[in-house]
């Protein structure tokens, strides 16, 4: 027990690093460097890899997802580790997005009081795996924008 609360205690610390940092890099800046282009590519690869996978509550892949097991694979398969977790300790753990920024490639939307999450795609779509279709491309339309709890950045690995 003591062991998992310093866990958790040293990703709230790290978190707080990245989000007080001047000008942290996330995934899904356009404006970056080349790398920063390169590492948004290659988690877009891992994205297309499992769309289409069936929903499972509390799976993280290869075959199955659930939202937050969708994007810890998503994460973990390009050097982002992080423990398994859900969308609530996700979100209190990544860094701030400002809101000029929140619907940019990459950071990851949080959903109805933190029940769920996905990786933004661009202004208009996201990723995500939903309970009735599966890991998918869904639209910010009228049924999910109005879902919306906030946004947090990926931070790029070491």
């Amino acid at each position: 027990m003591k062991r998992h609360l310093l866990i958790l205690f040293l990703l709230f610390l790290a978190a707080g690093a990245l989000a007080s940092s001047p000008a942290p890099e996330r995934a899904g800046e356009k404006a970056g460097t080349a790398q920063d282009q390169e590492f948004w590519d290659r988690m877009k690869q891992t994205i297309e890899t499992n769309l289409g996978k069936p929903y499972v509550w509390g799976a993280s892949g290869l075959k199955s997802f659930d939202c937050s097991g969708f994007v810890w694979r998503v994460m973990w398969e390009n050097g982002i580790l992080i423990k398994r977790t859900t969308a609530r300790k996700f979100y209190m753990c990544l860094p701030q997005v400002p809101a000029k920024e929140r619907w940019k490639a990459g950071n990851i939307v949080f959903f109805d009081d933190l029940k769920h999450c996905g990786i933004v795609a661009g202004p208009r779509q996201f990723y995500h795996s939903e309970s009735s279709i599966g890991t998918n491309l869904s639209s910010f339309d009228p049924y999910w924008r109005p879902k919306i709890y906030g946004f947090r950045a990926l931070p790029l690995p070491q």
